[in-house]
């Protein structure tokens, strides 16, 4: 990773986590039992992709960086509700997650189930009571945007899928149009919020940042099955290997580790020939496309 990327990523890092800290109840708030397995669930752990994602389509569009903190908050707490959830019994049932036990593992099945509505609920509130446009209209427009994103015809729909293909052996088109609104659609979503806190874009570049995050959003998950059959749980943080074990239909298993890797090499030509016309204001979501591809966790 190149040192001026680090220091970037660390410096919206710390900023995001800030946000979440600062937003998420106390512990002697009731109900204290929820309250402290939302903060659990939340903070001090995972890679933040999203939000970074979020501060680097902002600085392209001239967007307040408070702003953006936002909107790549709210996508987070999207994405750790989803966490959470993945992991119940009746989903994935996995008992480990960024490093330690998961919430249902750590708390129980209910909270657990709460702690993602509770997450679900604090995204819309974090994105709508604090003004991260001048246009309200299009602050309207962001929160319809991550619904959709989070909903059955995105993430929630792309979960759907996956349950239903356990034992199945998916053609690479039908796994693409699951992992497009599985992964995709949040990581589509946390590139758009954070483009339209600024106002440098007009609508076709819009259309072009996203096709960008589709491309980001299959090679993010590509690289999970890869990662997932090579890396280790501990470098991982949740459990190797659970696709193979749970009989998923991956990339991996489709096209084998060689060719996984050809084709997240190919996604992320295709997003950097977008970027490319973006120019040198793009270079931060460049240098998150290479570490998304790039990454070993």
């Amino acid at each position: 990773m190149h040192p001026d990327f680090q220091s970037w990523a660390s410096e919206q890092l710390a900023l995001v986590e800030a946000c979440l800290e600062k937003h998420l109840p106390e512990t002697n708030c009731a109900p204290a039992r929820l309250h402290d397995a939302m903060r659990y669930s939340v903070l001090g752990g995972g890679k933040r992709v999203r939000p970074l994602l979020s501060f680097a389509a902002g600085e392209l569009s001239g967007a307040d960086k408070a702003h953006t903190t936002i909107a790549g908050a709210a996508v987070e707490l999207i994405h750790v509700y989803s966490l959470v959830h993945d992991d119940l019994p009746c989903m994935d049932n996995d008992t480990l997650r960024r490093g330690k036990p998961t919430c249902h593992i750590r708390y129980d099945e209910p909270t657990a189930l709460l702690v993602g509505d509770s997450l679900q609920s604090l995204a819309f509130q974090l994105l709508t009571e604090s003004s991260l446009t001048k246009d309200p209209h299009m602050q309207l427009e962001m929160a319809r945007h991550l619904a959709f994103a989070a909903g059955s015809r995105g993430m929630a729909g792309g979960q759907a899928i996956d349950l239903d293909s356990i034992g199945k052996i998916l053609s690479l088109p039908e796994l693409e149009f699951m992992h497009i609104h599985k992964t995709g659609a949040l990581i589509r979503a946390a590139v758009i919020l954070g483009a339209r806190c600024g106002n440098r874009l007009d609508e076709t570049q819009f259309k072009l940042l996203d096709h960008f995050a589709k491309c980001m959003g299959l090679a993010f998950q590509v690289i999970d099955d890869i990662l997932d059959t090579e890396a280790t749980t501990a470098a991982l943080g949740k459990t190797a290997g659970k696709d193979a074990e749970n009989n998923k239909p991956t990339y991996v298993s489709i096209l084998g580790i060689k060719q996984a890797r050809e084709l997240a090499h190919e996604l992320r030509q295709e997003a950097t020939g977008v970027l490319n016309q973006f120019g040198s204001e793009a270079l931060r979501l460049q240098q998150v496309t290479d570490f998304i591809v790039q990454r070993e966790f």
